[in-house]
């Protein structure tokens, strides 16, 4: 069988900022709160490993360009770092930053490489958190001005913009379950940093189209297909709540300008309602994206509550719903993130049949392995399992597409081995192998795999 994709298909990959450009003497930039947290703890960094360790893509942006040529890219895309170009966040801009950026996507746009850009990557600057971030509303007109700076500065080389990737990371991780600077468990800030956020989204589509600039801007949010256990009720019933929460919270106020009523009627039976302005629901109705991201790596799987929740605890999602460990479910043992390649064909279907079928595409999906030394052989990494799970993703995507979705693209994670978070260099997604003390890049088989993708459009 010969799988093959529309013309002007995108194929690349996807990074962030702060996961692969590092540090430099003298940038200029400043700080965000990975570079302060990992200063407070770095023993919650694997293997102590911070972000100022990262695969030095500043330093070698050209030589990495001509590599993402050689393994195939169209397009890539990555995200400007806030704190790099604003130091503070807002006021004096960091000209070496610009220069950076500008030279970047110039040299993107010189090897037939589409740049697709992301502004916020999970990298709140130090100097808006110290407002309190997310939570003031004055960091979303910081935000909302930093957006503009970007398409003035940037925008006669970039025609394709994301607001944020997955928000939803930076609510549950930063200010549900503690998991994330600034580490919080706060089911009303979270509540507030959400709402904040989907207004922030909101105010910068309106900046980038009051200019004019003639592309696209949408946002990347990871799609989480919820499945319940049985067609029971009310496991059926969890699943649609699991949904509202995990998907729906920023996908419909981005895609439909509305939120679901059934998730504000939740959110106020808890006493978890933000403080609003009377015109904020007008802006987030008027100012829909134009495109979306979906970065897809594992389902959601529920079942109803096996016990009464207690109603005094902090509020989570899971006053709702169980997770369910479905029996016999494929794993990556790695990363600890069940397998299932038709996860893609479903959000297809459902951005087709619920979402207006607005266009689309895959901005992340890719497998972290560890040790990927053991499967060298004569100087190339043989990551066969890698090009598997490629395949299998792209076969059900491709089907999604001949039943009528618009997915326009589609971004492997990532490019080149990066630093991951709290994970640093634990488990390693990229096409090409980085040797972390000595910077060295080596096409894995992976890579040369994912040239001909783009060669052929298509793979048997």
């Amino acid at each position: 069988m010969r799988v093959v994709f529309p013309e002007g298909f995108y194929f690349g990959s996807a990074t962030s900022a702060t996961q692969c450009e590092g540090g430099s003497e003298g940038d200029g930039r400043g700080e965000n709160i990975w570079d302060l947290w990992y200063e407070e703890e770095s023993f919650k960094f694997h293997g102590n490993i911070g972000p100022g360790t990262t695969s030095s893509f500043y330093e070698n942006y050209r030589e990495d360009v001509r590599l993402m040529k050689e393994t195939g890219h169209n397009s890539f895309r990555t995200s400007i770092r806030w704190s790099r170009l604003f130091p503070q966040g807002r006021g004096e801009m960091n000209q070496k930053a610009a220069d950076f950026y500008r030279s970047l996507f110039q040299e993107l746009r010189n090897q037939g490489i589409e740049p697709f850009v992301n502004l916020y990557h999970f990298d709140m600057p130090v100097a808006m958190q110290e407002l309190g971030g997310w939570e003031n509303r004055r960091v979303v007109e910081h935000y909302k001005e930093y957006a503009r700076a970007c398409f003035e500065l940037f925008g006669d080389l970039v025609s394709h913009w994301f607001t944020f990737n997955e928000p939803i990371v930076h609510v549950e991780c930063g200010y549900l379950s503690g998991y994330h600077y600034p580490c919080k468990v706060d089911p009303k800030a979270a509540v507030l940093v959400a709402y904040h956020t989907a207004l922030a989204s909101a105010l910068a589509v309106r900046e980038y189209r009051s200019l004019n600039q003639g592309g696209k801007i949408g946002i990347i949010l990871n799609l989480t297909p919820a499945y319940p256990r049985s067609s029971h009720p009310e496991d059926e019933k969890a699943a649609r709540i699991a949904e509202l929460f995990q998907n729906k919270s920023f996908l419909d106020p981005a895609v439909k300008g509305i939120y679901d009523p059934e998730l504000v009627e939740m959110i106020r039976e808890h006493g978890l309602m933000p403080q609003t302005e009377p015109e904020d629901l007008e802006i987030i109705r008027q100012n829909p994206v134009d495109f979306l991201g979906v970065n897809y790596y594992h389902p959601f799987r529920v079942c109803a509550k096996a016990h009464v929740p207690n109603p005094l605890a902090p509020f989570t999602p899971e006053y709702y719903f169980d997770i369910y460990d479905m029996p016999g479910k494929r794993m990556n043992p790695y990363r600890g993130w069940e397998i299932y390649p038709r996860g893609l064909y479903d959000i297809a279907l459902n951005i087709r049949d619920n979402y207006g079928n607005i266009e689309w595409m895959v901005t992340e999906n890719g497998m972290g392995v560890e040790h990927e030394e053991r499967f060298k052989e004569n100087g190339i990494i043989q990551d066969d399992y890698r090009i598997e799970f490629f395949k299998e993703h792209l076969t059900w995507l491709h089907k999604g597409i001949q039943e009528g979705s618009r997915c326009v693209g589609y971004h492997a994670w990532t490019f080149i081995d990066c630093w991951s978070w709290l994970n640093a260099y634990k488990n390693r997604y990229g096409l090409v192998e980085l040797d972390l003390e000595t910077q060295k890049r080596t096409i894995k088989k992976s890579g040369y795999w994912y040239g001909e993708l783009l060669k052929h459009n298509g793979f048997e």
